[in-house]
């Protein structure tokens, strides 16, 4: 045997057990389908309302039983393996990813997919199980004060000092990012941490002068007070 043939037989050997009964299908797609489902909730219930998407989730679970099954096809014939192969190689996904935990989920519906196609039922939930508390650890780690962005629109002669000065009674980190002087008037955006939002910007329109006094978060979600 030369060896050439000793490849060829080898290569082809590794998909000669790969003959899936109508039984091991439905097995694999239900404990694909049960995983999914279980990710489908975890997303649910992790994800805040305002970026919450409904269709993404649902895609997610759907992605877990046709990357399942595309592995048992690809596990049962060497020619469709190569087809697969090609096919996966020129699809381009555009749609945007919101978050960068979107991507996480994303990528853990596909890893399950997978280890469910090759039949590493026991992987795949284990697997699952070690992610969710991984997710709820660092969700319930202690954090400090979170970010805030204030934006203050006062009149022209407002002395930036007595803005400063408020400012500085609830917050011991300030940072001016932006300062923009016009004819109508001072914008300030500054950078901040404290949990007195309410507080500060009731404080903050005593001052003669402030237009406008807002508390953005820093993950885009705008809070006015």
């Amino acid at each position: 045997m030369s060896f050439n043939d000793a490849i060829k037989d080898s290569v082809l050997e590794g998909f000669a057990y790969s003959d899936f009964s109508t039984t091991k299908i439905l097995v694999t797609l239900a404990i694909t389908f049960l995983i999914s489902l279980y990710i489908f909730l975890v997303y649910r219930m992790t994800t805040k309302n305002t970026f919450y998407n409904k269709g993404f989730n649902v895609s997610m679970a759907a992605i877990s039983m046709v990357t399942a099954g595309i592995v048992m096809a690809m596990q049962s014939n060497l020619v469709i393996s190569l087809g697969m192969v090609g096919a996966l190689s020129i699809v381009r996904f555009r749609t945007a990813i919101k978050d960068s935990m979107d991507l996480f989920y994303l990528f853990w519906s596909i890893g399950i997919g997978i280890m469910c196609g090759a039949s590493l039922y026991e992987l795949s939930i284990w697997v699952s199980l070690a992610v969710t508390l991984v997710i709820v650890a660092f969700s319930a780690l202690p954090l400090s004060f979170s970010p805030y962005i204030l934006i203050v629109k006062t009149e022209k002669d407002v002395p930036e000092k007595d803005l400063m000065d408020v400012v500085a009674k609830y917050s011991k980190h300030i940072h001016i990012n932006s300062k923009n002087v016009s004819m109508q008037g001072t914008n300030y955006i500054i950078e901040i941490r404290t949990k007195q939002c309410g507080e500060l910007v009731d404080d903050m329109a005593k001052i003669t002068g402030v237009i406008d006094a807002t508390v953005m978060y820093q993950d885009t979600e705008i809070k006015n007070v």
